[in-house]
């Protein structure tokens, strides 16, 4: 199956795979002709790429974001409860919370918490950092 699987969008390259082991094909720059091809890691097929154009999606979800904390987790009953940190907002008078820790991917931050109000009007997340 060495075909090029390709939606209606211009300039979309799908996966493409062995049509000797049926293993996926990886891009690869052959240095001597300066040319684009997609090569096998498993044996030694290889082909050249009909399109010069190769894209990197790379999608990062850093959870040590508070906007991207989902205030659902506040019904999460297996998250640890606390009454020592009681929402911060002036219009929210819930006295609990729960908390959870999680690891920022840089490398300058530490682990932290992260708590969520309970009140499920209100479900505002906040750190103590």
């Amino acid at each position: 199956m060495d075909g090029l699987k390709t939606s209606g969008e211009l300039g979309f390259v799908g996966i493409r795979f062995c049509s000797e082991c049926n293993n996926m094909l990886y891009p690869l720059e052959n240095k001597e002709t300066k040319q684009l091809m997609y090569s096998c890691r498993n044996c030694a097929y290889q082909v050249l790429a009909e399109n010069s154009c190769i894209y990197v999606n790379k999608i990062l979800h850093e959870v040590d974001e508070l906007t991207q904390i989902n205030p659902d987790v506040a019904t999460d009953p297996t998250l640890p409860r606390s009454e020592d940190h009681s929402c911060p907002k002036k219009c929210c008078i819930n006295g609990e919370s729960v908390f959870f820790q999680a690891q920022s991917k840089r490398a300058e931050d530490e682990m932290r918490l992260y708590y969520v109000c309970c009140n499920p009007q209100c479900g505002h997340v906040w750190t103590d950092i």
